[in-house]
């Protein structure tokens, strides 16, 4: 593929994949760890819930550093920053309430990075390559968090949760390393004359109001936000698996069916023609849901893990849909605009899997995901009409600088 050709992208990549699996090994450990500590399985809870959850606040408040300060910049100094805080978290002793507040800090230290990664990538690829390129970052960051759970219960059994986490502390620093050296520097988009009149408060309100009165930017919001839906079933994987009479084998071919569509999903969406790929985004994202609806005949377990993968494969439409939404957005207003999409897109999946467990407490398992196949369907069709009153298939947009509005 082409986008391995680029220094920078091949670092970019490794920088991240490498980060995403060391994140995944740490949500383990942790809630390992505070479980030892307190023998409470609220606090458990909650500190897995804490690994979530400041992500709906740093999107919008702190993505916007990724326009205002150099990428790489942000990028490294947030690498280090989270390696540092990891690395104290795994010092013997250190109580629950200092983990938590810990905790909190290196999260919000992703959203600009995250920013700044997402509005890096079209300037090192540009218009050509940028698909395949997002593509290729999707599906490693997919397989490293599948990886990453796998892999950190085991490393856990090798060497303790303490050295997990320091595990995940080196995995932060080799990130750093890794843009160090592979990607060069960059100006800050947000031009110098700018910076003088902008601040963070016109950097929020700017970017929600460029997202707010652009239908297009708007509808593509949507399609992402449709992962609220189908998510149920990875969401209810345990209990399903249960009612299918497995065990955590099946668990684990839920989650690795719906991981392993959606990146052949995105691998094969990206060789066809962007043109093309515009087209098929409302017809692929009912076709993430449709599958779903099977679940109403309550099939064997071969065939719900079929249906996953039908699902997964569908849902690489979101490639299409995040590459789209970074093309339509000024360079200058990027970092912020994809934090604002983020925080949209996490918030529709933590209301997703809180209503799918609900609904299963009332339903059975397989009745409450094809209920969300069912109205995912609905959603896609009403999401599709909105991209087509935008004009979204009409124009491809373009990654190359364009000027901030007004």
């Amino acid at each position: 593929m082409g986008v391995f050709a680029s220094r920078e992208y091949r670092a970019l990549l490794s920088a991240y994949t490498v980060s995403t699996a060391g994140d995944q090994f740490a949500r383990v450990a942790l809630s390992v760890l505070i479980f030892e500590r307190t023998r409470s399985p609220a606090l458990t809870a909650l500190t897995y819930a804490l690994t979530f959850l400041p992500d709906l606040v740093g999107g919008p408040l702190l993505a916007g550093i990724a326009d205002r300060h150099p990428r790489r910049t942000v990028m490294i100094t947030a690498d280090v920053l989270r390696a540092v805080l990891v690395a104290v978290m795994a010092l013997p002793g250190t109580s629950f309430a200092v983990i938590a507040v810990l905790l909190v800090v290196v999260q919000l230290a992703g959203a600009p990075a995250n920013a700044a990664r997402g509005a890096l990538l079209p300037q090192i690829l540009g218009d050509d390559e940028y698909p395949a390129g997002q593509a290729g970052l999707s599906s490693a960051g997919q397989a490293a968090q599948v990886a990453g759970f796998a892999g950190g219960g085991a490393l856990i059994v090798a060497i303790g949760t303490s050295g997990v986490l320091v595990a995940d502390a080196a995995t932060f620093a080799a990130s750093a390393v890794l843009v160090l050296l592979g990607i060069r520097r960059r100006e800050a988009s947000a031009k110098t004359g700018e910076l003088v009149k902008r601040g963070w408060g016109s950097d929020l309100v700017e970017g929600a109001r460029l997202v707010a009165t652009t239908p297009r930017l708007r509808a593509l919001i949507a399609f992402a936000c449709i992962s609220g839906i189908y998510i149920a079933g990875e969401a209810l994987a345990a209990p399903y698996a249960t009612e299918l009479g497995g065990g955590p084998t099946l668990v684990g071919l839920l989650f690795a069916g719906f991981a392993a569509g959606a990146v052949a999903g995105m691998l094969v969406l990206t060789r066809l023609a962007v043109p093309t790929q515009l087209r098929l985004l409302p017809l692929l994202t009912a076709g993430s849901c449709v599958p779903l609806v099977v679940c109403v005949f309550d099939p064997s377990a071969p065939i719900v893990v079929l249906m996953f993968v039908l699902s997964g494969f569908a849902s690489g439409y979101q490639v299409t849909a995040s590459t789209t939404f970074m093309r339509s957005v000024p360079d200058d207003r990027r970092g912020q605009a994809f934090g604002l999409a983020v925080t949209a897109l996490k918030v529709s999946q933590g209301v997703g899997v809180g209503l799918a467990g609900v609904i299963a407490e009332a339903l059975t398992p397989h009745g409450t995901v094809a209920l969300a196949g069912v109205v995912g369907v609905v959603a896609a069709v009403g999401v599709g009409l909105l991209w087509r009153a935008a004009g979204g298939a009409s124009a491809v947009p373009s990654t190359r600088p364009t000027p901030a509005p007004g």
